[in-house]
């Protein structure tokens, strides 16, 4: 084709809209990525946290998960953990779902979930946190 590179790997409306393999595809790869490795740590720093809180009275509990340190680690593994099942789900869904009303209510309900265990667990630990 006149004007075209010979090693050019985008179609024609990708040339036109200026999208190459390096502009789209691999958002959520990465993201799942950095989240899963994110998410290692922060599992650890979750269990050495639980097991912590092994054999102490309620009140202890209060008062460790109350910590302001505690509580970032806490809301920080949330928030992780919620994004990356988010996209992992997202993938499945848009994976294995052929049937476009039911893969756009499935996608629906996926967004709803993460964010209503989102909102419970931050609501959780932020009364923790403040006291309220």
């Amino acid at each position: 084709m006149i004007g075209q590179r010979p090693n050019e790997m985008r179609t024609p409306a990708r040339r036109v809209r200026g999208l190459g393999p390096a502009h789209s595809g691999t958002t959520t790869f990465w993201h799942q990525r950095v989240t899963s490795a994110a998410g290692v740590l922060l599992t650890i720093a979750f269990l050495v946290i639980v097991i912590s809180l092994v054999g102490r009275t309620h009140a202890a509990v209060v008062q460790i998960l109350g910590s302001p340190l505690v509580a970032v680690v806490m809301l920080l593994f949330i928030v992780n953990m919620l994004y990356h099942m988010w996209i992992g789900m997202q993938e499945i869904l848009l994976d294995y779902v052929h049937d476009d009303k039911l893969k756009i209510l499935a996608l629906l309900g996926n967004t709803c979930f993460v964010f209503a265990v989102g909102f419970a667990a931050a609501f959780a630990i932020l009364k923790l946190s403040f006291g309220v």
